[in-house]
């Protein structure tokens, strides 16, 4: 019976090896599996979600800075008109005061 022990210890040995055979060739499949998946969405021309997210972020923060500066363009626009008018309004009186002193016999500015 010195042998049965000695068959065991051997088949357990053989058995090792294969498992770690089959470990060693799954981790071989695995990588040759992913490289092949990475070739094939490079040529795809896919974007990476990191990418895609900060170019939407940059794209969010250019419209906020597009809408604020809108606004402001709205307000400067605003301003202009209401100075464009008070100096016509000051201009139609200045010429009116001209025309009123020419009609007296005097002169203004």
């Amino acid at each position: 019976m010195p042998d049965r022990p000695r068959f065991f210890d051997d088949l357990a040995g053989v058995a090792g090896g294969a498992f770690s055979a089959l470990a060693g060739l799954r981790e071989e499949l695995d990588a040759v599996i992913r490289s092949g998946v990475d070739e094939a969405l490079r040529r795809l021309d896919l974007v990476r979600k990191s990418d895609l997210e900060a170019l939407q972020e940059l794209a969010t923060n250019a419209r906020t800075g597009q809408e604020t500066a809108e606004l402001k363009l709205a307000d400067l626009q605003s301003k202009l008109e209401a100075l464009e008018s008070r100096i016509t309004a000051l201009e139609t009186a200045q010429a009116n005061a001209r025309a009123l002193a020419t009609r007296e016999g005097g002169s203004l500015g």
